[in-house]
């Protein structure tokens, strides 16, 4: 039984992004993601009528009998939402924790797959795969996969952006529309993810809090290492050390954009302080653009 705060706290979500999708995102994602078109089925054999132009002649040279090849029109698109819940996600110096931006994230990727008839799945990972809710339709499925992406308590701590990757390659057989959801703080992902987006059309959707790139100055704060469980003392008030700490944040937000950039994979970077529709706009109106 699901306790009424938390029905209301999905019920909320449900509204506010099934708004921002009727008023904003729905014409969008259609004209960005479209079906492959025609797309081959399988081989049987040649019967009476058929065309002579779909014989498959290799499989017909093979068997010593004459094959042809079925095909169908893929209209449907299967979205794919792997979701990081590792424990750095689990943190928020704004309104809204990271992970709580992750979930409407979903939310509104999901209405907006429904909107158009294509089915959605869930991938929940960690530094192991915490959860998966296979693609289908409808309403009630999506408000499943919206529960699960806030309230769902993982086991493991840390970032395995790979391991997410093995998992999706390994149960979504054909094309799938994958959005990573995480904060990225993980690392020697780039050659699975390469492979992942000559399969699928994979996007990230990079989030991060303004404090995990600057920091002011209120003295003596202690850090800590959600992932490993480390933690620190440092002096906020030593401004070498703030120089050092704004420099290695942008390089390494710098470092993750050159490497998706890298490899195709398009990346939406969302701040916990700054509305992410104006992020996901801009994403949808550079597809649009390509594709013209």
């Amino acid at each position: 039984m699901i306790p009424k705060d938390v029905l209301r706290k999905i019920r909320r979500i449900q509204i506010t992004t099934s708004r921002l999708v009727t008023d904003v995102f729905a014409g969008q994602y259609k004209s960005v993601f479209k079906g492959r078109g025609i797309e081959f089925y399988e081989v049987r054999e040649y019967l009476p009528g058929d065309e002579i132009r779909s014989i498959d002649w290799n499989v017909t040279a093979r068997t010593g009998r004459p094959y042809v090849k079925k095909f169908i029109e893929e209209r449907e698109l299967c979205v794919m939402l792997l979701l990081d819940v590792s424990q750095s996600c689990y943190f928020g110096s704004v309104k809204k924790l990271k992970n709580q931006i992750a979930a409407e994230l979903c939310s509104l990727l999901a209405f907006s797959a429904i909107q158009n008839n294509d089915k959605v799945g869930l991938i929940i990972f960690t530094d192991k795969i915490e959860k998966f809710v296979p693609p289908r339709k409808g309403l009630r499925h999506v408000l499943r996969v919206i529960r699960e992406a806030l309230y769902y308590k993982p086991q493991g701590k840390g970032t395995d952006i790979s391991r997410a990757l093995e998992y999706l390659n390994r149960i979504s057989k054909r094309h799938t529309i994958s959005f990573i959801i995480s904060d990225f703080f993980d690392q020697d992902f780039k050659k699975l993810l390469s492979v992942s987006n000559r399969r699928h059309d994979m996007i990230a959707l990079s989030i991060t809090d303004p404090r995990e790139l600057d920091l002011p100055n209120v003295g003596i704060i202690k850090l800590e290492d959600a992932e490993l469980g480390r933690s620190l003392f440092i002096d906020t008030g030593d401004s070498g050390f703030r120089k050092e700490y704004r420099e290695n944040s942008a390089k390494r937000i710098t470092e993750r954009k050159k490497l998706l950039r890298s490899i195709n994979v398009d990346n939406i970077e969302i701040r916990t302080d700054i509305p992410y529709e104006k992020e996901l706009i801009k994403f949808f109106r550079m597809r649009e653009r390509r594709l013209a």
